[in-house]
Formats: structure tokens, C-alpha cells, sequence
């Protein structure tokens, strides 16, 4: 456990509760029971159930009525509306996501960084009817895993990489083996070289991610965009080529965030 948690009255329960609004959000429309959220959390069923009532309380979650499943709230839509105005990027990003779309035929992503996990902002599907599934808006995943959060850890600072890494020494375990310590840090030099991740398969056997960080005006890794298809779209041949269309978009995206100095 951090140490602040233990030193702070009252942070464990706040973590707890935090946790629960990530999983409650990240399930979308569908939401997620209870059982699912305490599996989940790695909580007892009593325990996360006391807590999604007390945030129900607050109006930061509900449930739905017939299914029983637990769904984001109305607070959060009025908070998320305060937040956006400073953190959400979607509406400067849309046309660029939507261009990455069109231009390869495959389905583009913004994502965010949120601590030490990507949050997916947006997704355009290209022309090409099949598709991967993997990642769609609201679906959140560690950084390192998918290309949008293997992208932005390539170029965080070293020292941040190395504190990341301490805190999360179980990537490998729920992520496979391709997460352990020294085959991660193996694809962070890769994709430092070639200026974008890719994730051949390793989150979905079959599914193809690529992705290239988006600046802040400090020059901090803060959002990525990416690209995700079924692997026999993503030949050898053709993976240069959408890499760089990949980075010209990024380039651009991060270019107008910088004139609107957020």
C-alpha cells in the first residue's frame, strides 16, 4: 500500500471509492454488478456494495433497476462538464482523429493519460468493415499495455518510468508475460527509436495497436493517438507507412494544443 494511504485518516477509503468510480465508468452503458465489481477491486461483495450505496448517496453512481447493474451518476456528468473545460481536448481532436480514420482505413483513438492509465476520449472507425473491439471511449488501460499507454510511458522521464514500474510489479501476471519488467522496458527503447509503439497482438490475439504520444506545451506526454485493426492488416510492409501517418497527426494535434497553450 502507499504510504501516504497509511498515514492520511480517511485515504484508504477514498482509494477504494475512487477505484470503484474507474470500474463503474469504464464499463460504459452496460454498467457491471456488483459481484463484478468486487472481483474486480479485489474487495468483498458486502464491502463494495457499502460503498457503491454510499456513492449512489452522493448521485456519483446509480443502478439500474431491472438489470442491477451499478452505472456512473449524474454528479459525475456535472463535474465531468466543470473538468472538461481544462483537461478535455475531444473537441480540437476530433476532425485530426476523424482524418487518421479516413486516411487508413482503420479505427483511430484519442486517448488520455489519468495517472497511471490511459482513458480512451474518442474513437473513428475507418472504411475497412472489419474490426478490432479492443478499445472504444471510456475503456481504460495501464500504462504500457496498449499502444496509446506504451506510447506516452516511452516518453516520460526516466525516473517516472522507474516509479511507475516499482508501483505496478503485477503488469505481467494480468497482462501476460510480454508485461514483465525487462521485455517492457525492451519496447519503450523500440518505440523511443521509432517514435511510436506497437502492440502486435498482445492484448487480444489477432488485434493490431500502434500508437504516438501527443505533447503538452511543456513537452509532457499527456495524450496518444492510435490505431487498432485485425494483425493481417498490419503487415511489415505496410506498418511504416501508417507510423507515419500515425506521427504526422500527432505532430499536428500536439502543434494546435501548443497555440491554445493548454
Amino acid at each position: 500500500m502507499d504510504a501516504s494511504r497509511r498515514t492520511i485518516p480517511g485515504a484508504q477509503s477514498v482509494a477504494r471509492a475512487a477505484a470503484l468510480l474507474r470500474l463503474v465508468t469504464s464499463a460504459g452503458e452496460q454498467g457491471l454488478s456488483v459481484a463484478e465489481i468486487a472481483r474486480r477491486a479485489e474487495l468483498t461483495r458486502p464491502t463494495a456494495h457499502r460503498l457503491l450505496s454510499a456513492l449512489r448517496h452522493e448521485g456519483l453512481v446509480d443502478q439500474d433497476e431491472h438489470s442491477g447493474a451499478w452505472m456512473p451518476g449524474p454528479e459525475l456528468y456535472l463535474m465531468g462538464t466543470v473538468a472538461a473545460s481544462r483537461y478535455d481536448i475531444t473537441a480540437i481532436a476530433r476532425d485530426i482523429v476523424r482524418s487518421l480514420a479516413v486516411r487508413t482505413e482503420e479505427s483511430a483513438f484519442l486517448s488520455v493519460r489519468r495517472g497511471d492509465e490511459t482513458v480512451c476520449l474518442i474513437r473513428e472507425d475507418g472504411a475497412f468493415p472489419i474490426r478490432s473491439f479492443v478499445l472504444s471511449e471510456g475503456v481504460r488501460f495501464p500504462l504500457g499495455v496498449a499502444s496509446a499507454g506504451l506510447a506516452i510511458l516511452a516518453f516520460l522521464p526516466p525516473h517516472d518510468v522507474d516509479a511507475y514500474l516499482d508501483r505496478h510489479p503485477e503488469l505481467a501476471e494480468r497482462h501476460g508475460a510480454a508485461h514483465a519488467e525487462p521485455r517492457l522496458r525492451a519496447r519503450l527503447r523500440e518505440t523511443q527509436a521509432r517514435g511510436y509503439a506497437l502492440n502486435p497482438g498482445l492484448i487480444v490475439e489477432g488485434s493490431y495497436g500502434i500508437g504516438a504520444a501527443v505533447f503538452t506545451r511543456a513537452g509532457h506526454p499527456q495524450w496518444a493517438l492510435s490505431l487498432t485493426g485485425v494483425d493481417f492488416r498490419f503487415s511489415p510492409e505496410r506498418v511504416p507507412d501508417l507510423g507515419r501517418t500515425l506521427l504526422a497527426h500527432a505532430h499536428q494535434l500536439t502543434t494546435r494544443i501548443a497555440a491554445g497553450a493548454r
